[in-house]
């Protein structure tokens, strides 16, 4: 409703509990191998995400890709860069820098040349320079945040920040679901508002397919409509129009919204950008080079293809639209719907799920 509003103060607060948490993670790791251990306890680094981010957007009543969901996304986190910085000295100054940061580099050719700022500071070649400098003054990601702070990054070039990484948006789709009452996954938008989820039961010798809502549609039908139902055309069960899917962004918004959010971002983003099964090839090769230019990592696409996949989470479109062919005995064969039921080994299956574990062998091993 037009009343929703994001709480930042309390988003900040919890950005900065949780990054003391991953600090103490740290004495905590667990790794198995020396080098390991000697390598994350030299530089701290860590990788806070967030999930949940789709279904706040809708939530908020911003259609995912949407220049004001854009926006929207890249105060997200940018909050989370500033506050888990603001934690990073807090840290320093209460326990010490990350090793990394006290150790003395040497200034090279390569270093000037990539960093001509240091040059015009009177930085030479074969001079030694704490690391402390280079993370807080001579990162590019640094400058940014210096841009939004300055105060903090100069006191972190003096102090040193009590780890070199913050974040990264990790896919969380398990976690989501399990622990999040099914809230979208990471920065990517709800795959779908009703859709079947294909789970293992013991003694089954499918898969069995079962009903999954998102959470943006369970608040909704909690707070404003019980009714309300994806793709329904009555009047009076029909959602807002800016409940939309994965499958109703265009790539071009996929990328936008991950650029959004990749600049507060110091290490990787996992997203996905879906694109339509008869989707042009030149069209697609420009889906990277617009990643590319808007300064992403990585960029990965999805197309949906039934005949080659039948994925865990399923839309009951994909379903009606797809056609499973099954040959029998005699060789005769059925042409059944991928939603429709079917009696088989004394068990019903859907034909899809049937039809995957047939194919990839693992049909009565659960």
């Amino acid at each position: 409703t037009d009343k929703a509003r994001f709480d930042w103060d309390n988003y900040k607060e919890v950005v900065k509990v949780f990054t003391r948490m991953l600090d103490n993670v740290v004495e905590i790791n667990g790794l198995p191998l020396e080098q390991q251990e000697g390598e994350i306890r030299r530089k701290r680094r860590h990788g806070m995400g967030f999930l949940g981010l789709g279904s706040t957007v809708t939530m908020m009543c911003m259609k995912y890709g949407s220049p004001a969901s854009v926006e929207f996304t890249d105060k997200v986190a940018r909050e989370l860069a500033l506050a888990g910085w603001e934690a990073g000295l807090e840290l320093a100054e209460e326990k010490g820098p990350a090793p990394i940061m006290v150790e003395e580099f040497t200034v090279t050719e390569e270093m000037l040349r990539k960093r001509p700022e240091m040059k015009r500071d009177g930085w030479k070649a074969g001079q030694k320079i704490p690391g402390r400098l280079l993370h807080a003054k001579y990162s590019r990601y640094m400058q940014k945040i210096a841009e939004e702070n300055p105060e903090l990054v100069n006191k972190l070039a003096e102090t040193g920040a009590r780890f070199t990484h913050h974040s990264s948006i990790a896919p969380t789709g398990t976690i989501s679901l399990s622990l999040a009452n099914n809230a979208s996954n990471g920065i990517e938008p709800s795959f779908a508002h009703h859709y079947f989820r294909n789970v293992i039961r013991e003694g089954k010798k499918s898969k069995e397919k079962v009903d999954v809502f998102s959470f943006e549609l369970l608040a909704y039908r909690e707070l404003i409509n019980p009714r309300a139902m994806p793709s329904s055309e009555e009047e009076g069960e029909k959602l807002p129009p800016y409940f939309i899917t994965a499958e109703e962004i265009t790539p071009v918004q996929h990328v936008d919204m991950q650029a959004a959010a990749q600049k507060w971002v110091d290490s990787s983003i996992s997203k996905t950008a879906n694109v339509p099964t008869d989707y042009d090839y030149e069209d697609f090769k420009g889906i990277y080079l617009y990643a590319y230019e808007n300064g992403l990592k990585g960029c990965t696409t999805f197309r949906f293809n039934p005949e080659a996949f039948q994925g865990v989470l399923v839309r009951e479109d994909d379903l009606k639209n797809t056609t499973y062919t099954f040959t029998l005995e005699d060789g005769s064969t059925v042409e059944v719907k991928g939603d429709e039921e079917i009696e088989y080994d004394g068990e019903t299956h859907t034909a899809a799920n049937l039809y995957d574990a047939i194919k990839e062998g693992y049909y009565g091993r659960f």
